[in-house]
This record gives C-alpha cells, structure tokens and sequence, in this order.
C-alpha cells in the first residue's frame, strides 16, 4: 500500500467555470479521509477522478510512485486496484450475496478454494457470514450497503472509495452503518476515501476531514482540530453548530479567545477598528452571570436540553443551550468563555 497523493487536480467540462479546481492532498497510507461540502462543490468528481470514471483537465493523481492520471495519459479503472461503493449498492438482484461478494474475483479468473476463502473473509468482516446464499431482495438496507462494502474488501484493494454510501439509511441504520465502517476500516487496513455532505458523519468517521466549496479545498485537518480551529467563514458555518458574530477586539495575534478579550468589544461603539469575525459555539454561551443582554429569537426542546436562538442588541445572533426552559421575548444575560478569531 502507498498514500494517494492528488497534484492541483482540475476538471472543466468546457463552461468556462471549473467544477474542481486546483485541489492537492496527499491521503496516507490507511487513512480515512472524508471529503465534505455542500452539493455541487466537487467532491464527487474528486472521487471519480481517483477511480479513473473522470479525466483530470489538469494536474495528476498518483498512488505510492506510480501515476494514475496526469497531462499523459490515464490508468483505466480495472488496472488501479480500487474498489467503489455507491450510495445505491449496486448489487445484482439476481445472484446471491456471495455470489455479488465473489464477482470482482470471477472477473479476475479467481475460482475454487482460493475464491471460496476469500468470499469468506469478506462476508465476515461486514458480519454476513450466515446470509451468504440470500438475495439483496431478502435483505435490509443496511445489510446491503454492508454486501456492497464485502465486495469492495474481497480483491484487496489500495483505495476503497465511498460516495455517499449513508444517503438512502434512515438515522438509525445511519449510526448501525458508521459503526460498521469504523470496524471495516480497521480491519482492512484500507485507505478509504468518504464523499458526504453531512458534517456529523465525516467527523464520526475519518482520520481527516477535506471540506470543499465551489470546487476548492479549504482545509484539511483532523476532525477535533476542524471544529476547534476552522479556517473562515465557511468552514467554520459548516463544522458543527455556532454562530459568528463580528466584534471589535483589539490587536491580531489571538485567535483563541476567552470571555476577558470579548467582553469590552460587546460595549465598545464601532470605532475604526475592523471588526474581527469570532465563531462561537453553542456550549460555550453561559446562560446567567455578568454578561451581555440577549433576547430570545427561538427555543427548542432536545430532551435533555433546551436549544436556544439568541438575538443580541446589535441584532446579530448566538446560539446556546440551557438545561432550563426560556420563553420567547425573554431577556437573559449571557457570557462568552470561548470563542475562535477567524
């Protein structure tokens, strides 16, 4: 195995907008990375240019020292020993889920004990073992999506490539399968790479996160550094839940800051200081104490918690929570003991 690396990494279909542009990452060699954005920012491309479906305009993409796609040529498919797994399984409705595991190999000339073992393996990775001779039509959907992640453990392959494969789950076959990936993961020892647009799922996840907007990268990072220290605006509003709210603070040096830096800003007129952009999350707004006036725009009752929306004087918003119900209109103090400079 080698880490996949992507070199400024393009494709334009000729509207004159490239739908990825410029992206280079290197994806190590059993890492998980999840590729995150809104829809139309370019992550399934990046994904079908790794498997070889699309062409590179520009840049090139290499697995170890061995290149795949570059301004040369391109590596076909079937010669990249990657495997895909689509966000609508793609099984043969007709054949057994053996059979669906086993027919990479059959393609590849596999057959007899060799063939029969490697079946085996798979389906007991995934926990399939004993639904081995069903059809996908006798089977859930979670059970399926595992099927199909069988089949892409059974030829061994450097890069198993994920698109989307959640999105036809309801939340609690969501939570079964992330489970089920994190034990795949581990046990194939794969580089992985996982296209969602859901941010709870890329940080359950990956060993990295990629987030993606209008076919640009923005930042490549650990899931736990991403949400602590996003880098702008749209990263930061894609990460988890907060507010940003624009403050007048002094000097540039700080971007962690605490209740103390911020404090002064909220009762300072705006001056000609630039206002600094301050991602705040929810968890870190107290509710009560010496704090700011903040009326409630919004509650929302979580069960062990109250979600609130907060309206500032200024009119901009927060978000918080409190294990106590708020109404409507009331007025509260609040206080910020964290929050990250953008």
């Amino acid at each position: 195995m080698a880490k996949l690396t992507l070199h400024k990494l393009c494709k334009d279909y000729g509207t004159g907008r490239p739908v990825v542009n410029d992206v280079s990452l290197e994806i190590r060699d059993g890492g998980f990375l999840a590729l995150l954005g809104p829809s139309g920012c370019g992550k399934t491309t990046v994904l079908r240019m790794i498997a070889g479906f699309e062409t590179p305009s520009d840049g090139s993409i290499l697995l170890g020292d061995r290149v795949l796609s570059d301004a040369s040529g391109a590596v076909p498919p079937e010669r990249r020993n990657m495997a895909m797994v689509f966000q609508s399984y793609a099984l043969w409705p007709h054949m057994t889920v053996a059979a669906n595991v086993g027919y990479p190999l059959k393609v590849r000339g596999i057959s007899g004990e060799r063939y029969r073992e490697k079946v085996g393996e798979a389906l007991k990775a995934v926990r399939l073992e004993q639904y081995a001779e069903r059809r996908p039509a006798d089977l859930s959907g979670g059970q399926r999506q595992r099927v199909a992640l069988a089949r892409s453990l059974v030829t061994d392959p450097d890069v198993v490539l994920l698109d989307e494969p959640l999105a036809n789950l309801d939340r609690h076959l969501r939570q079964e399968m992330e489970e089920t990936f994190r034990e795949f993961h581990a046990r194939s020892g794969a580089t992985m790479v996982y296209v969602t647009h859901d941010q709870a799922e890329a940080m359950a996840l990956a060993t990295d996160v990629a987030v993606m907007s209008e076919g640009r990268l923005l930042q490549v990072a650990p899931p736990a550094e991403i949400y602590a220290r996003p880098e702008g605006r749209l990263v930061g509003s894609l990460i988890g839940q907060g507010a940003i709210v624009s403050l007048p603070l002094a000097g540039e040096g700080e971007r962690a800051l605490d209740w103390s830096m911020m404090a002064g800003a909220f009762e300072r007129e705006a001056d000609s200081r630039p206002a600094a952009e301050v991602l705040v999350r929810p968890q870190d707004v107290i509710v009560g104490g010496e704090g700011v006036a903040a009326t409630v725009a919004g509650v929302l009752y979580e069960g062990e918690r109250y979600a609130l929306r907060l309206t500032l004087t200024d009119g901009q918003c927060l978000r918080a929570y409190s294990r106590q119900p708020a109404r409507v209109g009331e007025v509260l103090r609040v206080m910020l003991q964290a929050g990250w400079r953008l």
